[in-house]
């Protein structure tokens, strides 16, 4: 027999930017522990309000399935005497499990005979197994800081009022986090405070939407989005995709009403972006935006209630964004008599890390690196420069200030009104890019030029004073920042060498660092990054290790190495190729002393070195140009056209023999076979 079950942890308001983590953690903990006790169910269902937290699993059996238990005795051989009498010992195990000796069976095995008993365990009533299955599960969730309320001993994230546990129509016996389960719980804070009662799993959808509860977290976000569309259309405007914001929202409201407020024109004269970062991050709100991504001054919100009046909570609304809005706006105006060259200053006085010294003194080492980088890039030095020097400046600003993620952003703004050039004003807005994994990259190259220069000070910098990264700590977000510098590198394929900038970078600390290995270390750390972001990208471990053996330092060439590897790796001769690379290093590995690298035309004896001889010096006449060029696809590509070659060198070719003029030559005609494949990556790192 099976039956679906419910069960629903009603509580105070719940964290809304934890809401869907505690609700799927609940969900798959009871699916964890149903499957750890054997119980059959065919699926399961979250659902998740402000005030409640819900589970279905449909068609759950009623009992565990009976099972057979095999309890194993003493050996045979220890179970009887020489008079084939059962022994104390064999007798008390049987009495342990309510059975004679008699009555025991004998297991046949490799080791020999032993008594058995094999025990039939009938499977345990579900409705008995489900209290501990909801606390365990319960037990389980990401609660960093848990409470407790009143008079019980009970904690969890926030006070907890009902406990719905329902196992077909029939309520579930359990005491869970203080709570005597029941079928009651409360609808909406407002529209209806009474508790309601829930017939069943099938029942509790609908009868909390007649309690004014969507508790459906899909559902209501569903409505969420397209109500906020449907009302942006309708006043001639767009709402910007904002996923996080729409699932605060959503997780914040019961019974979802979208209304619209508005604000003065006056407070457009002020950069969009304070705007709309008040209206997001502090209201929740969704600013309405012209078909060309102009702010428009209006704004859609959700209220949690219907009003017979809702023009007063929009009113209410007005009200409370009103004064975010005045404070924007008169900030901007103060920060506008301030250029942002004059702010330079005022960053002395910032320590950006007690050993490196101020942002001043970064912002200055990040104008100098800048400017080297776009000279190796082609941007502009001059504007490069400039940003540089510019760039932390807005953080002196009293909007930046009051509203931190406008850094950047404001600096545009702000050089744009202090007449700076517009490649200054937009490498401002861009240093930070990428901000976040898939992250838009800076669109021009002076932005490129600041953007790799300000990460790879941090990183030289706190690394030349011995506070690398460890374990799980990056205080200074170094790993994203290497990341950050590597992606832009790669993705706008900049001729860059990490060792030469670093090195640089190096240079701009003066006596500040300490460490006399710096720039090595930020190369493995980078090269590291490598690693582990192109094996999040698909490419096989073997691969990237084969091109790092190479140790290339320019990471767009990196870039075309790993993809060109990955390319041969597909060949059917490729597996063939990675042998016999690894069979090379290994003879030429036992060789001591130099290794020869000059080849003998008239000490090639048998035909078969002839013919790897031949096809090698047609290799190494287009390889030298494949490889300037960059493109290793071709290099390798006419480096599997040796595979037949080699194979016959080998089936036919003995190298160390005991003439020693002779086998001097094949040796070198191994080592210029070996530094062939080593020109892109070590092919014999490849695995079959």
């Amino acid at each position: 027999m099976v039956q679906d079950f419910i069960v629903e942890i009603g509580t105070e308001e719940l964290p809304p930017k934890s809401l869907q983590t505690l609700a799927t953690s609940f969900q798959q903990n009871i699916v964890d522990e149903l499957n750890k006790l054997g119980l059959q169910f065919s699926d399961t269902q979250w659902y998740a309000a402000p005030r409640r937290l819900a589970v279905r699993v449909n068609q759950l059996a009623s009992q565990q399935a009976d099972k057979i238990v095999e309890k194993r005795g003493p050996a045979i051989a220890g179970a009887f005497d020489a008079s084939g009498v059962a022994t104390k010992a064999a007798q008390a195990w049987a009495a342990s499990n309510g059975i004679t000796v008699e009555q025991a069976e004998r297991l046949e095995t490799d080791k020999g005979a032993w008594l058995v008993h094999k025990a039939k365990v009938v499977g345990g009533a579900t409705v008995s197994l489900l209290p501990d299955v909801v606390s365990t599960a319960l037990a389980k969730l990401p609660i960093a800081k848990p409470m407790r309320w009143g008079n019980s001993t009970a904690e969890f994230i926030r006070p907890v009022h009902t406990i719905v546990m329902l196992y077909g129509n029939d309520v579930v016996p359990a005491t869970v986090l203080g709570k005597t389960s029941g079928r009651q719980t409360h609808g909406h804070r407002f529209h209806a405070p009474a508790l309601v009662a829930i017939a069943n799993a099938d029942a509790y959808l609908p009868t909390m939407e007649q309690a004014f509860v969507v508790a459906d977290y899909a559902k209501r976000r569903a409505f969420i989005a397209a109500e906020v569309a449907k009302t942006a259309a309708s006043l001639n405007g767009v709402v910007a995709t904002d996923e996080a914001l729409l699932d605060e929202v959503t997780s914040l409201v019961e019974w979802p009403v979208v209304l619209v407020g508005s604000f003065e024109e006056r407070f457009l004269e002020v950069p969009a972006e304070p705007l709309i970062s008040t209206m997001k991050d502090n209201q929740k709100y969704f600013p309405l935006l012209d078909n060309s991504g102009k702010l428009l001054n209006k704004f859609i919100f959700v209220a949690n209630i219907s009003s017979k009046d809702p023009s007063q909570i929009i009113s209410g609304n007005e009200k409370v964004v009103r004064p975010r809005l005045t404070d924007a706006q008169f900030f901007f105006g103060v920060d506008k008599k301030t250029k942002l060259a004059d702010r330079l200053e005022s960053l002395g006085t910032v320590l950006f890390q007690q050993k490196l010294g101020t942002l001043r003194e970064k912002s200055e080492r990040i104008a100098q690196l800048s400017g080297y980088i776009a000279g190796k890039i082609g941007a502009n030095v001059s504007h490069a420069t400039r940003a540089g020097l510019l760039s932390k400046t807005d953080l002196m600003s009293n909007m930046v200030g009051e509203f931190p993620e406008t850094q950047g952003i404001m600096g545009m703004h702000y050089a744009r009104i202090d007449g700076e050039h517009e490649a200054v004003a937009v490498a401002l807005n861009e240093q930070y890019k990428p901000r976040f994994s898939g992250d838009s990259l800076p669109a021009q190259l002076e932005s490129c030029a600041v953007a790799i220069a300000d990460k790879l000070d941090s990183l030289v910098g706190i690394f030349g004073i011995g506070q690398a990264p460890k374990g799980d700590k990056d205080p200074f977000a170094l790993r994203r920042a290497a990341i950050g510098a590597l992606r832009i590198m790669v993705e706008k394929q900049l001729p860059l060498d990490l060792l030469d900038v670093i090195g640089y970078a190096q240079t701009t600390f003066g006596d500040k660092l300490t460490q006399a290995t710096v720039a090595e270390e930020v190369l493995e750390f980078m090269l590291g990054r490598f690693r582990a972001w192109y094996e999040a990208e698909g490419y096989a471990v073997d691969v990237i290790q084969a091109v790092l053996a190479r140790r290339p330092t320019n990471p767009a060439d990196f870039d075309r190495r790993v993809k060109a590897v990955a390319e041969f790796r597909k060949l059917e001769a490729a597996t063939a190729l990675a042998a016999a690379n690894k069979r090379v290093a290994n003879i030429l590995a036992k060789v001591e002393g130099e290794l020869p690298t000059a080849i003998n035309q008239s000490l090639l004896q048998a035909g078969a070195e002839q013919a790897l001889a031949q096809a090698l010096l047609s290799q190494q006449q287009a390889a030298t140009a494949l490889v300037a060029a960059g493109d290793y696809n071709a290099n390798l590509t006419q480096l599997a056209g040796l595979r037949v070659v080699i194979d016959q060198f080998f089936d036919e070719v003995m190298v160390n023999v005991e003439d020693q003029a002779v086998r001097n030559n094949r040796l070198a005609l191994l080592n210029q076979l070996r530094q062939a494949f080593l020109q892109v990556a070590d092919i014999s790192l490849l695995q079959s």
